[in-house]
């Protein structure tokens, strides 16, 4: 699965087009290199989990959200049949899930085509529920590509609703960033740059863009001269690691902007975005930041552990499951 590839393994967009189609169920665990635990199943096309010999019972219950991915270049009739036909299935084993729609490959597609696309993509699914009485589940859109940052934001907003501790860190954020004269934070899961939560001010793709840049430069940067000879270039592996207690980082841009990263836990990271005149006061963002930490590592005593995500490939698209994640 390319997304897969991109998102939690930082392959390049570009290095996903000689990626070989799965002709087998694949498994893979994150849990092991990223604070959000869960596994991704990839299904391939040929596998049609519909039939009464697949164990659907096995692949909803549990499952925290269905990510169901339509190929917006192709002919989504056939897509929104089999999204219907999987939302209906899945709803009947567990009424809990959340579904979540990506609208993939937009990258190819106009501006204005894109919101055409999206809103017949929407109407058009959501009367297929009213038809059958399930007008009460709710579907979520997001329009996503592998060429930008699109993907990354949409992965973001679907881990945000499996998270129970989501008010509270928005809470400590708001808090945070309202003393400390910060415009913007992110606490971002470190390898996949997936955010785990962020103040309630709204998100810009551009400042989101720059966040996951950043992390990237010191990630890559650490792993060049950071290390010591007899370590390896792991990142959230601990001592050794390039990415560790001490990883601290800040980039002053053209604009008067200023970013800021600190480590909040191995896995984790918070990246601000302030004016340059209120870098000024680093004592006092360092202070709250030490205090916003602290209140971080208590709220995650217990780390969050997502149910199973598993990933059927379509032959008119892609189907993803997550640990019970289907996209």
């Amino acid at each position: 699965m390319k997304e897969q590839q991109v998102v939690f393994h930082k392959m390049s967009p570009n290095e996903t087009l000689f990626l070989e189609s799965t002709n087998k169920i694949y498994k893979d665990d994150i849990s092991n290199t990223s604070f959000v635990n869960f596994q991704i199943w990839d299904f391939p096309g040929q596998i049609d989990f519909f039939e009464p010999a697949f164990d659907s019972d096995m692949i909803f219950t549990g499952t925290g959200a269905l990510i169901f991915v339509i190929d917006a270049q192709d002919d989504y009739m056939e897509a929104l049949k089999r999204l219907h036909q999987t939302v209906s299935r899945a709803y009947r084993v567990n009424t809990a899930i959340r579904f979540e729609v990506f609208i993939h490959k937009v990258d190819g597609l106009l501006d204005d085509h894109k919101i055409e696309t999206q809103r017949d993509i929407h109407q058009r699914a959501n009367d297929d529920l009213a038809d059958v009485g399930l007008e009460q589940i709710h579907l979520s859109f997001y329009l996503t590509s592998i060429y930008d940052h699109s993907i990354f934001e949409a992965f973001s907003k679907v881990v945000q609703k499996l998270i129970p501790q989501l008010p509270t860190l928005e809470n400590l954020l708001n808090i945070f960033i309202s003393n400390s004269g910060i415009e913007k934070a992110f606490l971002f899961d470190v390898v996949s740059k997936i955010y785990i939560a962020t103040d309630s001010s709204p998100v810009d793709m551009q400042s989101y863009e720059l966040c996951c840049d950043m992390i990237d430069v010191v990630i890559d940067i650490s792993c060049i001269y950071g290390l010591r000879e007899d370590c390896g270039g792991n990142v959230g592996g601990g001592g050794g690691s390039a990415y560790d207690k001490d990883s601290m980082a800040i980039i002053k841009l053209n604009n008067t902007t200023v970013l800021y990263l600190k480590e909040v836990t191995r896995f984790l990271t918070l990246v601000c975005i302030l004016r340059e005149d209120n870098f000024e006061r680093k004592g006092l963002i360092d202070y709250n930041f030490h205090c916003i930490r602290n209140a971080i590592h208590e709220v995650f005593e217990v780390q969050i552990d997502i149910p199973m995500l598993n990933t059927p490939e379509m032959p008119d698209g892609k189907a993803f499951v997550h640990n019970g994640l289907l996209e």
